[in-house]
């Protein structure tokens, strides 16, 4: 398998991570490659049990092949390596209590909004989000920003932002601890001082990113 190959094929699996699923077209389009080609690493995929299809209908012809990673698929993706991580969390449940536990993750997070805010600095709210989404970057998250724009131009309006990360570096921690991603919530809170942030999507609900909305008040 040559290089270029092997980049493509992650760059589907990229889009598939980010869209949660796409037409063998619209993978084309976004990689500005033929559908010849994305078809080809698509059967390579499937082979490898990295992704899998669905056929819908559309209209009066063919159906149409709709291609979503699979499970496995997200391993390939930076998650930190946190298998330690959980078996040590468990093993601090069994000795001290699930409550004990929620404190000291309660605890990292407050310490992390503080390592954040140091780092972000004091400047606009467009600049610090900039920064968080570069940072989270840094430590293996998929993140992206940007900001809301609405239709009805109200200059009173106050400026509202959208953080989305299409992979979870503490997946696994999540799953059997789901307490840390309110922590993690209160943190992103903490960090932008003199913000609201509210979820708009949870990779732990079964939709394929986490989404924050975050505006000043």
């Amino acid at each position: 398998m040559t290089a270029t190959q092997t980049s493509t094929k992650q760059d589907i699996l990229q889009q598939l991570l980010k869209q949660g699923q796409a037409t063998t077209q619209k993978l084309a389009e976004a990689l500005h490659v033929s559908p010849q080609a994305v078809r080809r690493h698509l059967k390579d995929l499937e082979a490898e049990d990295l992704i899998a299809h669905a056929s819908i209908q559309t209209g009066m012809g063919r159906p149409q092949h709709v291609y979503q990673l699979s499970r496995g698929a997200r391993s390939r993706f930076p998650n930190s390596h946190d298998e330690f991580a959980v078996s040590l969390l468990d093993t601090l449940a069994e000795t001290m209590g699930y409550d004990q536990v929620s404190s000291i993750l309660r605890k990292q997070w407050e310490r992390k909004a503080i390592e954040y805010r140091q780092r972000l600095g004091t400047g606009s709210l467009r600049e610090r989000v900039k920064n968080l989404v570069e940072l989270r970057r840094a430590e293996g998250y998929m993140a992206e920003w940007h900001q809301v724009d609405f239709q009805d131009a109200n200059p009173a309006q106050a400026a509202q932002f959208v953080i989305t990360e299409y992979n979870c570096a503490i997946s696994h921690i999540a799953e059997s601890f789901p307490s840390v991603c309110g922590h993690e919530l209160e943190m992103f809170a903490a960090t932008l001082e003199g913000c609201k942030v509210e979820r708009t999507h949870w990779i732990i609900n079964g939709e394929n990113r986490c989404g924050y909305l975050i505006r000043s008040q």
